[in-house]
C-alpha cells in the first residue's frame, strides 16, 4: 500500500513537472510569436519607406518637384507616425 502511494506521488510530481515545462514552452512560443510579428511589421514599414525614397529620387530625376515634395511629406508623416507608435509601445512595455 505504501509502495502504491509513493508511486502515485512520483506520478503526480512528474505530471507537475511536465505541466511546468509545457507552460514555459508555451510562454516562449508566445514571446517568439510577438517578436516575429514585430519584425514583420518593421520589415513592411522599411519596404514602404524605401519605396517612397525611390519614388522621390525618380521624381527629382524627372525634375518633378511637386511630386517629390508630396512624397517627401508623406515619408515624413510615415516616419513621425512610426516614431509615435514606438513611443507609445515603449511606454506600455
Amino acid at each position: 500500500m505504501v509502495e502504491i502511494s509513493e508511486e502515485q506521488k512520483e506520478i503526480k510530481e512528474g505530471q507537475r513537472q511536465v505541466r511546468e515545462k509545457f507552460e514555459a514552452i508555451e510562454s516562449q512560443y508566445d514571446q517568439l510569436r510577438k517578436e516575429t510579428n514585430q519584425i514583420m511589421h518593421q520589415s513592411v514599414n522599411t519596404q514602404i519607406r524605401l519605396a517612397l525614397m525611390f519614388q522621390i529620387l525618380k521624381a527629382r530625376e524627372n525634375h518633378d518637384s511637386d511630386t517629390a515634395a508630396k512624397l517627401t511629406s508623406a515619408l515624413r508623416e510615415l516616419i513621425a507616425r512610426e516614431n509615435q507608435q514606438r513611443s507609445v509601445s515603449s511606454n506600455q512595455g
